[in-house]
């Protein structure tokens, strides 16, 4: 069986300081940007690899989702626990560093972890956690 992950939603809140994060301070490149009324999805994903994309969509519009859990939602993201993605780099300090350097709210600085990898995080403007490890 041949399987890969093509790819991955994260909500947004704000289209624009998604599109921001992403493409100048991550370095993705944007692949569509889609909109329908007030509504916005950006898909973006790393130079060089097509087959990989992260979707970036409209927080909570399912029509199956009601007012409370439509709350519920937006208050996890406030808290930045309501999604996430890791990420992966051969050099996380230089990584670390040219991702600060470029505005980024850093939750954790570059750490040795006790599992055994080394990684640091960060939240994009909508609060998602993106963790960035380290690879050989």
């Amino acid at each position: 069986m041949d399987i890969t992950i093509n790819a991955s939603f994260l909500p947004h809140t704000d289209a624009e300081a998604s599109l921001h994060f992403y493409r100048d301070v991550l370095g993705f490149e944007l692949r569509k940007d889609v909109g329908y009324q007030e509504m916005r999805w950006l898909t973006v994903g790393p130079v060089g690899q097509p087959d990989t994309a992260i979707v970036l969509t409209p927080p909570a519009v399912d029509p199956g989702i009601n007012d409370e859990e439509r709350r519920t939602i937006f208050e996890l993201m406030a808290k930045g626990s309501f999604g996430g993605i890791v990420l992966a780099t051969p050099d996380v300090d230089t990584a670390f560093a040219e991702i600060e350097a470029r505005g980024a709210d850093v939750v954790q600085e570059p750490i040795d972890q006790p599992y055994g990898i080394r990684d640091c995080a960060f939240r994009d403007p909508a609060g998602n956690m993106i963790r960035l490890q380290q690879v050989a």
